[in-house]
């Protein structure tokens, strides 16, 4: 009986899609890929900036404005064409690689991503995990299909003693709980 571990997304069987694997025997977390090659377009070269010129400027925003700058500010949703299956106890953490700040201006803005185990072969998406991502950097970034995006860590999660979670059903994918 397998108790937790990655699969391609059936979508993607025929991609050479690369399952998540650790580096070294010590490392704790298992480098995700990405499935296709995709351009993580730079906050800085769009609606942004704009905005940044008309506080610098002291010109009064409009709904508009934040509008169009919200659009830019928004993490781009980088898909690995991989599922997690766990314990019910059990969680996926998402984690951005060291390096990805620091070379390259990318990182995760919401800190790490958790994947649960009811996320596996839901009906939306049957369970594909990406990696939400802000590009920093003054450029647009290719991130190129194989290429390593992140990292994930599965970990056991306790709950309180008088625990009242709702006995719901998850109905679909991505950012779908409280829905």
């Amino acid at each position: 009986m397998a108790i937790r571990g990655f699969e391609v997304v059936s979508t993607y069987k025929e991609q050479d899609i690369t399952l998540p694997t650790r580096q070294t025997k010590q490392a704790a977390g298992y480098d995700f890929y990405a499935r296709e090659d995709f351009v993580l377009k730079s906050v800085w070269r769009y609606n942004f900036i704009r905005l940044f010129r008309l506080i610098k400027n002291e010109h009064p925003l409009t709904e508009s404005d934040f509008k169009r700058a919200s659009k830019t500010l928004k993490p781009q949703l980088v898909p690995t064409g991989v599922k997690a299956y766990m314990q019910p106890d059990e969680m996926l953490v998402l984690a951005n690689r060291s390096s990805n700040p620091l070379k390259r201006g990318l990182i995760l803005p919401n800190g790490i991503g958790i994947v649960d185990a009811d996320y596996y072969n839901n009906d939306d998406n049957e369970g594909e995990i990406f990696f939400q991502l802000v590009n920093l950097s003054p450029k647009d970034m290719i991130i190129r299909k194989g290429e390593r995006i992140g990292q994930g860590i599965f970990m056991p999660f306790l709950k309180a003693d008088n625990d009242s979670a709702l006995d719901q059903v998850r109905k679909s994918g991505f950012g779908s709980t409280g829905k």
